[in-house]
């Protein structure tokens, strides 16, 4: 290669190196935009659904970057447990994490998303007809007809809630008539029909409750929250199973002008990581309230009983009575049963003829 042609290769590649440098040189600075910023309050203090709220926020920074960021606030931040939802109305706080039983009073339908009957099917069912069976749309609407400036999406499928802590062995549904209990939302009122006096109270209130008598016997979600409450040291016998609610999700709410101010892949964001924490908290929560049953029985000496057929079919007729009633008197009510009942009917029908019995598997292989 001749020394004229490397020196004029030099000079071309020099060139376009200064005129690069000079462009760079040459561009203004660009500004990064602020963060959109959500003040999210929970209604738990501690434990592990504020760890559940957490793992939802967290998908949404994973996911959104420096777009997005939620500050999560425990439980009476700024406002009450009770006051979280007109809160979030009136733009006090752009959301909320919670669960439709918290502001049942306004209305006896929002019970239904979450803490309703059970007509064979559990919380991954219920929320198969959120999305599929035409539930998004139901909630919707009872949000506008209660003139709720709110937007809503449902997440983390709970297993069923058991019966709860008592002050003995409940083996038939004679037993419970007259107890004073503590539950929240519909289930307050299928209680009562059983003739059960009813006690609603906040998580962090229920063991002081019964450590004191107020109430003799509650229950709150699962082993991990009525371990960390200290239930084993006010009870030693704990019921598994049971209709009263069979089951339950939460609800992250937004303000929906908020809501709807955000670019629509932040909009997207925020609903698909609450489609994705469905799948964490079911893997996350069954794990730790599994181990955490164990302790209970094994290090802590309480008996756990599966909760007798007797008060289970007890609750369903119970049911029966409470959702006639208020279909009666609120056409809204009733539409949404039908949605639901028509729902279960046809899915639990294909997984009733489908599914083997699990428990046979696991009598077989652990007695």
């Amino acid at each position: 290669m001749s020394k004229n042609l490397n020196r004029r290769k030099f000079l071309k590649g020099g060139a376009i190196a200064a005129t690069a440098t000079a462009g760079a040189l040459a561009a203004p600075a660009v500004a990064r935009a602020e963060p959109v910023v959500l003040k999210m309050q929970a209604a738990w203090g501690g434990g592990i659904f504020l760890e559940n709220a957490k793992s939802y926020v967290d998908r949404v920074h994973a996911m959104a970057g420096d777009a997005l960021k939620i500050d999560l606030l425990a439980v009476n931040a700024v406002v009450k447990t009770s006051q979280m939802q007109d809160a979030v109305h009136r733009g006090v706080l752009d959301a909320a994490h919670y669960v439709p039983a918290y502001w049942y009073s306004k209305s006896k339908a929002a019970s239904l998303f979450g803490t309703g009957p059970c007509f064979g099917w559990s919380s991954q069912e219920v929320l198969g007809w959120v999305y599929y069976g035409g539930g998004q749309e139901l909630f919707d609407e009872l949000m506008g007809s209660l003139g709720l400036n709110v937007v809503s999406y449902f997440n983390s499928p709970m297993p069923a809630q058991p019966l709860g802590w008592f002050k003995e062995h409940i083996t038939d549904a004679s037993q419970m008539k007259g107890l004073k209990y503590r539950t929240v939302g519909l289930a307050a009122d299928v209680l009562l029909e059983m003739g059960m006096s009813v006690v609603q109270l906040p998580g962090g209130e229920i063991q002081p409750a019964m450590k004191s008598g107020l109430i003799d016997a509650a229950e709150f979600n699962n082993p991990t929250s009525d371990r960390d409450f200290g239930m084993q040291d006010v009870s030693k016998d704990y019921h598994l199973a049971s209709f009263h609610q069979s089951q339950e999700f939460f609800e992250v709410t937004f303000n929906k002008d908020k809501h709807n101010s955000l670019p629509a892949e932040l909009q997207a964001i925020l609903k698909h990581a609450s489609e994705a924490e469905n799948s964490n908290f079911y893997w996350h929560n069954t794990k730790r309230y599994a181990d955490d049953l164990v302790k209970l029985r094994d290090e802590q000496g309480v008996n756990v009983w599966r909760t007798p057929d007797s008060v289970m079919a007890a609750q369903l007729e119970a049911w029966d009575i409470v959702v006639d009633r208020l279909s009666g008197e609120d056409a809204f009510f009733a539409k949404v049963i039908d949605s639901q009942k028509t729902y279960a009917k046809n899915v639990m029908n294909y997984l009733n003829l489908n599914q083997p019995d699990y428990k046979l598997a696991y009598k077989h292989y652990f007695g």
